[in-house]
C-alpha cells in the first residue's frame, strides 16, 4: 500500500498507508489507528509528534 501525506488546511498532516513512525532512538511509536496518523505542525501539541487539536486553540495559520 502506498503512503499518502495530506496537508490539511491550518491543521495537521494526515498520513495514511503502510508506514512506521520511530523516535530518535529508532523505537517504534504506535498510532491510535493502524495505517493512519495525524502529525502536529503547529508545535503546540502535548502529544507530539501527534496532533491533539491544539492548533485550534492557538489559532494556527499555515504559511
Amino acid at each position: 500500500m502506498t503512503v499518502k501525506i495530506t496537508v490539511l488546511p491550518n491543521a495537521p498532516l494526515k498520513v495514511t498507508g503502510d508506514f512506521e513512525i520511530t523516535d530518535a532512538q529508532g523505537n517504534k511509536i504506535e498510532t491510535k489507528k493502524p495505517g493512519e496518523a495525524f502529525l502536529c505542525r503547529c508545535g503546540h501539541s502535548a502529544n507530539k509528534p501527534f496532533c491533539d487539536g491544539a492548533h485550534a486553540k492557538h489559532n494556527f495559520k499555515a504559511p
